[in-house]
């Protein structure tokens, strides 16, 4: 990786972190705090959260109808969610170790706070919780397999990929052949020193 990457890749990391801070500062002027997991709002605002709550014969009746239609599909798929769950959970927790690899935690990707929202009625709160389950074990999953990924064949993709994971970034460069198998060695080491620092 050149000189000019590495630059713009730590430009692309500090923007995000001031952007991931910009809105932190934006969000926090709506008048909660947060206690460990546990979320205050204003009394002013709790009340106005109360007074826009719809009721659940006005959301069910009156908001979309026809998304209740769809409800058992999308409900559906939390067979194949949880599956997946147990199945990548089981594999980090099987392999690796023997790879010598920093399991990823769980928590840092599940966060349930929707249900603290008093303007939610109580389906809107569990069709959040819902999502909120779906996109996190989306990311927690994507983590485990880009590291994976890091550990076995950190090789850039000939052709530009939508929605690459972050690792990616650093991986060796298509067609890079001439220390291939020593700059693997590299990676494999930097992450088994990544784990024992966190262990």
């Amino acid at each position: 990786m050149n000189d000019r990457i590495r630059d713009l890749l730590a430009q692309i990391a500090s923007l995000e972190d001031e952007l991931r801070n910009s809105l932190h500062e934006q969000e926090q002027r709506v008048a909660y705090t947060l206690h460990g997991k546990r979320i205050e709002f204003e009394k002013s605002v709790q009340q106005a959260h109360q007074r826009l709550r719809r009721s659940l014969f006005y959301w069910v009746l009156k908001d979309r109808p026809l998304n209740l239609l769809t409800g058992p599909v999308i409900y559906s798929m939390i067979v194949p969610l949880v599956l997946l769950d147990v199945c990548i959970s089981l594999y980090q927790l099987v392999c690796f170790p023997v790879y010598g690899v920093a399991r990823v935690k769980r928590a840092e990707y599940f966060v349930f706070d929707r249900h603290h929202l008093g303007y939610l009625n109580f389906i809107e709160k569990f069709h959040c919780d819902y999502c909120s389950y779906a996109t996190g074990l989306m990311a927690y999953a994507t983590e485990i397999v880009a590291r994976t990924e890091q550990y076995f064949c950190p090789i850039k993709h000939a052709r530009k990929v939508l929605g690459s994971h972050v690792r990616t970034h650093h991986f060796l460069a298509y067609g890079h052949a001439q220390d291939y198998h020593e700059r693997l060695e590299q990676y494999r080491r930097a992450m088994k020193e990544d784990a024992e620092s966190r262990s």
